[in-house]
C-alpha cells in the first residue's frame, strides 16, 4: 500500500503550480510578432540617435526625424496600431530584436553574420559606399583605398564597418563607437578619410564642407539595406512587410521619402543627389 504523507502533497502541488509557472512565459514567447503586434496595438521599432538622415533627435524636444522615422511611422499607420520608439544603437540593435525589446528595425543591411540570428525583408533601398576624403586624398579605386598606408574611419556595428572590415582588410581600418566620433578623426587629422554610405556622407559634408570631398571610388559597390525582424516560425510580419514595400517602391514613396529628408536635414537639393548613385 502506498501511504501519501502532508509533506508529498505540499510538494505535489508545489510541483505542479511550478509546472503551470513556467507554462505561462513558454506560452508568452510562442506568440507571434503580427499576433502580439494585434493584441497590444503597439509596433515597437529601433531608433538611433544621431545618424541623420536615417534617425535624427532633437535635444531640446525629444522629437524624432529621418527617413527611416517616417518609414517607421507610415508602417505603424497602415498596421493601423501606435509607434513605441525604443532608442537603440547600430550594433545593439540585433540583440533587441533577439531578446523581443523592438519588432523590427529598419535600416540594417542584411549580412551574413546577421542573418544567422534575425531575419530580414526584401531590399528597403540599395545603398552605396563611399568615402568622405581629406583634401589632397582622392583614391579613383577601391583598390587604391586597400592599402596599409590608408588610414579609415568606421562607426562599430555599422553598414561600413562590416563593408570595410570585409572588402578593405588591408587598410588601417580605425572603428569608434559613433558615427560622429569617426568624423571626429577626420577632422582632426588621425585619418585619410571616413567610410559611408552615401547617404550620409552627402549629409557630413553638407554640414562640414570643409572636411574635404565625397569620393565615389569603382566599381561602385552596394549593398541592400533592409528592415531587420525576429527570426520566427511565423511569417505573417515578414509577408505583411514585404508586401507594404513592394508598394511602398512601386509608389515612388521610399525615393520620395529619402530624398525628402535629405533636403529637410541637410538642405540637399535632390537635384544635386550624385549622379552616379540610385537609390
Amino acid at each position: 500500500m502506498v501511504v501519501i504523507t502532508r509533506r508529498d502533497f505540499v510538494a505535489g502541488m508545489c510541483a505542479a503550480g511550478l509546472g503551470t509557472m513556467v507554462s505561462v512565459p513558454a506560452l508568452a514567447q510562442a506568440e507571434s510578432t503580427m499576433a502580439r503586434i494585434k493584441r497590444t496595438k503597439v509596433l515597437r521599432t529601433g531608433f538611433v540617435a544621431g545618424a541623420a538622415p536615417y534617425f535624427v533627435k532633437s535635444v531640446a524636444t525629444g522629437e524624432w526625424q529621418g527617413f527611416c522615422v517616417d518609414f517607421a511611422k507610415q508602417l505603424a499607420a497602415s498596421l493601423g496600431v501606435q509607434l513605441q520608439v525604443v532608442d537603440t544603437t547600430w550594433g545593439n540593435s540585433v540583440l533587441d530584436l533577439q531578446s523581443n525589446k523592438i519588432d523590427c528595425m529598419f535600416g540594417l543591411a542584411p549580412t551574413e553574420a546577421r542573418k544567422k540570428t534575425v531575419g530580414f525583408t526584401s531590399p528597403l533601398f540599395l545603398n552605396t559606399f563611399t568615402l568622405v576624403a581629406r583634401k589632397g586624398f582622392d583614391p579613383k579605386t577601391w583598390a587604391d583605398v586597400d592599402k596599409p598606408s590608408v588610414r579609415l574611419s568606421v562607426d562599430q556595428g555599422s553598414n561600413q564597418d562590416t563593408f570595410a572590415t570585409q572588402s578593405l582588410s588591408h587598410a588601417s581600418l580605425r572603428r569608434f563607437e559613433t558615427s560622429g566620433d569617426a568624423t571626429l578623426a577626420l577632422q582632426t587629422g588621425r585619418v585619410d578619410a571616413q567610410v559611408l554610405v552615401v547617404l550620409l556622407a552627402v549629409t557630413v559634408l553638407s554640414k562640414s564642407p570643409q572636411l574635404g570631398h565625397l569620393v565615389v571610388p569603382s566599381p561602385q559597390s552596394t549593398a541592400p539595406t533592409a528592415v531587420g525582424l525576429q527570426k520566427e516560425d511565423d511569417p505573417a510580419f515578414m509577408n505583411y512587410l514585404n508586401d507594404w514595400l513592394s508598394k511602398q517602391r512601386a509608389s515612388g514613396n521610399i525615393r520620395k521619402t529619402i530624398l525628402d529628408n535629405m533636403q529637410k536635414l541637410a538642405g540637399i537639393d535632390p537635384k544635386l543627389f550624385p549622379k552616379e548613385v540610385t537609390l
